[in-house]
């Protein structure tokens, strides 16, 4: 038998010009490709036009493909010879299933590959000028998931914000907007209400908006801007120099 192989491939946050050499070439050589629903179109479209596309779309608080049946897909697929890749939209190992994916494939003997990408966190803070972490600001930075588990109480954010005050950490929350109240209220029970938080939605991509705010502010801010998912949420010091360049900008146009 001819078996063939899968590639879980990180897309990035969406702008095509942040993928990979090594990812741009495995869609390339692909004959079939599993896409996630946050995958851009610009990134599909550099697929080989004889190879089979199919849409496995999976978004939090949407209707999305079972997570089973994109394992059985991409097992049957490789035995069948084929190569495939599952695209997905950031990283592959940060919040997008990549784990089970690889332990599924391995236990049903099908050689599988990881081809990194840059994931929404990172490039959320990126587009607003600001790092992740700085020597100043912050020695640290943690990626926390805002969507719990059914079943799961999901992370303990009293502990995660004594953590971040203490060791100057910043938080990076992904898939939170729609618990913002709750992690709002866990948040600060250790942090100031005066925290800076920015939220990002659709980062890298040209419809992108954001809001610089404070953890006092946070759940107010998301509804009085109407952001939604996909975005991830940022809190900590490090935001605090988008904070004070937009106030300044707010004073000249004011003045």
């Amino acid at each position: 038998m001819n078996t063939g192989q899968v590639t879980l491939v990180g897309a990035g946050p969406g702008d095509p010009e942040l993928l990979t050499i090594k990812a741009m070439r495995a869609i390339q050589a692909a004959t079939v490709l599993l896409v996630d629903d946050l995958v851009s179109p610009e990134i599909v479209a550099l697929a080989s036009p004889h190879a089979r596309v199919v849409h496995v779309g999976k978004r939090g608080g949407c209707k999305s493909t079972p997570q089973a049946f994109i394992e059985k897909l991409m097992v049957m697929a490789a035995k069948e010879g084929e190569t495939v890749v599952r695209l997905k939209g950031g990283d592959p190992f940060i919040f997008g299933r990549g784990g089970e994916e690889v332990e599924h494939l391995r236990a049903a003997g099908v050689d599988v590959h990881v081809v990194n990408g840059i994931t929404s966190g990172l490039a959320a803070v990126t587009s607003l000028g600001v790092p992740l972490t700085h020597r100043e600001h912050a020695h640290g930075v943690v990626f926390v998931t805002g969507h719990a588990q059914p079943g799961t109480q999901g992370p303990d954010w009293r502990a995660l914000a004594a953590t971040a005050r203490d060791a100057r950490l910043t938080l990076v929350i992904y898939m939170g907007v729609s618990g913002a109240g709750r992690i709002q209220e866990g948040l600060l029970s250790a942090l100031p209400a005066s925290t800076p938080v920015a939220i990002v939605q659709r980062a890298s991509l040209p419809d992108q908006r954001h809001a610089v705010t404070t953890l006092g502010e946070l759940q107010s801010t998301i509804a009085r801007e109407a952001l939604a998912s996909p975005s991830v949420i940022v809190v900590g010091d490090v935001i605090r120099g988008v904070a004070v360049a937009a106030e300044q900008v707010r004073n000249i146009r004011a003045a």
